[in-house]
């Protein structure tokens, strides 16, 4: 059966508190009924200061998420790691850990928009640098014995609930993301489907004489909407895929290599392009992908909307796949 994700960005361009929270309320809501259908994963993210409302605190939805729910694993793929405090961030993922049982999946990155850097006044520069601090001290940390952090001893409390640790990968696209999670010992999750790099991580790991596993996405990972009439769905709600693609690609450099990247400019673009893709129940079920990635609140998708893609995954899709 393939694995099914529910991503969740809360993206909502233009919208107040009031909105906002009804958004927030909603996601939770569908984590549980997701939950309860049998649905896998719900994925989350980070990015900051976006005019469009993008979550910034995934940690904190993870844990709203896990009171909701009793079976389902939350991914946070990915953090940006440099702009966390290792010790606080350590702390953090072990009360998460242990509140959900070990349902955690945290996907650490390094991110590209220099802007989020210079908002928390962090040098973009030392990123490398301030990563594999990171990295380090969260594997240090969860030991739960004392440790030398920045010239002092220091000792985090609590100890995960994961043995040895909550699951810890390292994101990215570079040569330099796959070597650090190769000499630490830690899967590997590309950023898109990218067997060569996949290949250089496995040499790095006999090179370390470290063990590791890569998560990597699938050649085709669209992000998918299920609707009766597809046509009706781009014509009324295309431009909220359009406004997520076209946010998302503006941030990417030209190197950076993503699953979900779109170069669309138009909602007929984005279509043909396929990385945002409305189906119908039927058509969902011959995909025969590995994992679905469902977006039911995609670039502010009215609630309701969202609703409707959602029932219809989970009630004529889902059971089809299970049989």
């Amino acid at each position: 059966m393939p694995v099914t994700v529910v991503r969740f960005n809360l993206v909502a361009p233009g919208a107040g508190p009031a909105e906002l929270a009804a958004r927030y309320r909603t996601a939770l809501e569908m984590a549980a009924y997701a939950d309860d259908r049998g649905v896998s994963t719900v994925q989350t993210e980070e990015h900051h200061g976006a005019d469009n409302n993008w979550l910034p605190s995934p940690f904190a939805f993870a844990g709203a998420v896990f009171g909701a729910t009793r079976r389902v694993a939350v991914t946070v793929s990915a953090i940006i790691g440099p702009l966390h405090d290792p010790l606080r961030l350590a702390e953090e993922i072990a009360v998460l850990d242990l509140l959900s049982g070990g349902r955690l999946v945290t996907v650490a990155g390094i991110g590209y928009r220099p802007e989020e850097y210079e908002l928390f006044g962090v040098d973009f520069a030392r990123r490398g640098r301030l990563q594999d601090e990171l990295l380090e001290t969260l594997l240090r940390a969860w030991t739960g014995e004392p440790f030398s952090y920045r010239g002092r001893t220091v000792r985090i409390t609590p100890r995960p609930y994961s043995d040895p640790h909550p699951l810890l990968l390292v994101g990215g696209s570079s040569k330099a993301a796959a070597r650090r999670a190769a000499r630490l010992g830690l899967p590997f999750f590309p950023s898109a489907h990218l067997p060569e790099l996949e290949t250089y991580y496995k040499e790095r790991l006999t090179e370390y004489g470290t063990e590791g596993w890569v998560m990597m996405p699938a050649a085709e990972t669209p992000l998918l909407h299920v609707a009766e009439d597809p046509d009706r769905a781009w014509a009324e709600y295309g431009q909220h895929f359009l406004h997520e693609a076209r946010t998302y690609a503006a941030w990417q450099s030209g190197g950076v290599r993503s699953a979900v990247k779109s170069a669309a400019t138009t909602v007929a673009e984005l279509r043909a392009e396929g990385v945002y893709r409305v189906l119908t129940p039927e058509q969902c079920v011959e995909l025969g992908l590995d994992s679905l990635v469902l977006h039911p609140l995609s670039g502010g998708m009215p609630l309701d909307e969202g609703w409707r893609s959602l029932h219809l995954y989970c009630e004529r899709v889902l059971p089809r796949l299970a049989g």
